[in-house]
């Protein structure tokens, strides 16, 4: 007996739900008829997949290992079948785009209008989230691609990832810095005695912004934290404190007042990732290539945001 794809789908939709009955739900199938063909995988696999303990499913060791990789090889699946329908014509085909809050607000509007005027059919899906989390869902095959921003640590090894743009921070503030320079700039020292409007755990910034401080020198004290970008804004136009965000987000919030850092400042590197063993569908290609041609053609670069350079093919 061979491992079937119906299978590695009946067994994620299980360690999805962790019920039998609602697994077979959710792909169509009689609960016996599903139980039935997880046996046989279990059988042909050598090992049990689930532990079923007063009711209970939770996922054996082998279960584990094998989770991410039937995803892995449902997603390709996918992949080759939309591949082959766009060939031959039988799909309008689809793109999924991952992006930052900032970037969802500044560079990806732009870019879809291009991608939508050259490319009318194509089913455009555009997932907006922090960047650790569009990282976790490009590894589980949920995007073909996403704008993130690189981490100081790296990036999984199973993703490809390309540098398309450096960010400036500023510091976010409703009332002028008392510690303002002559050149109207702050030292990011400076804000040792500032409290900070805090992003939630996973949220790029907030690495970025701790991380920042601790080169400084100090500890940040922390006004409130949690939010997502909106949220850190309405608290920093409330005096709550000072937040450092991408230029671009404060362009329409009046009661802001933008400081610039001094030299060396904080900069973020912002890049388009995807899964490295995933043959890109035609669509996500085409996306991409625009994207690449947008931000890299030097007639469009005056077009980008302000506090933002391009970097230079890799």
């Amino acid at each position: 007996m061979e491992v079937q794809l119906h299978q590695l789908k009946y067994f994620v939709a299980v360690a999805e739900v962790r019920h039998f009955t609602h697994a077979a739900d959710v792909v169509g199938i009689t609960q016996p008829s599903l139980s039935k063909q997880i046996h046989a995988l279990e059988a042909d696999l050598g090992a049990p997949l689930f532990e079923r303990v007063r009711g209970n499913i939770t996922l054996t060791a082998a279960g584990e290992v094998l989770l991410p990789l039937a995803k892995r090889i449902l997603a390709d699946v996918e992949t080759a079948r939309r591949e082959v329908q766009e060939l031959v014509g039988l799909r309008r085909g689809r793109v999924r785009l991952g992006a930052t809050p900032s970037l969802c607000t500044s560079l990806a509007p732009a870019v879809l209008r291009r991608f939508r005027d050259s490319h009318p059919n194509v089913d455009l899906r555009v997932e907006e989230s922090g960047s650790q989390d569009l990282v976790r869902d490009l590894l589980r095959g949920e995007l073909d691609l996403a704008l993130i921003i690189l981490p100081a640590h790296g990036l999984d090894p199973a993703l490809r990832v390309e540098p398309i743009l450096r960010e400036s921070l500023v510091v976010a503030s409703v009332h002028q810095l008392p510690t303002v320079g002559p050149t109207g700039t702050v030292r990011l020292a400076d804000l040792r005695d500032q409290p900070l409007v805090m992003f939630r755990a996973g949220y790029d910034l907030r690495d970025v912004t701790l991380q920042a401080c601790r080169r400084a020198g100090f500890e940040p004290t922390l006004a409130v934290e949690g939010g997502e970008m909106d949220a850190v804004l309405s608290f920093v136009e409330a005096g709550l404190g000072v937040a450092l965000v991408p230029g671009i987000v404060v362009a329409r919030r009046p009661a802001i007042q933008v400081t610039r850092l001094a030299p060396p400042g904080v900069q973020r590197t912002i890049a388009v990732a995807r899964r490295r063993e995933a043959e890109p569908t035609n669509a996500a290609r085409a996306l991409r290539r625009i994207l690449l041609d947008y931000v890299r053609t030097p007639a469009e670069r005056g077009n980008l945001p302000a506090g933002v350079e391009t970097l230079s093919p890799s």
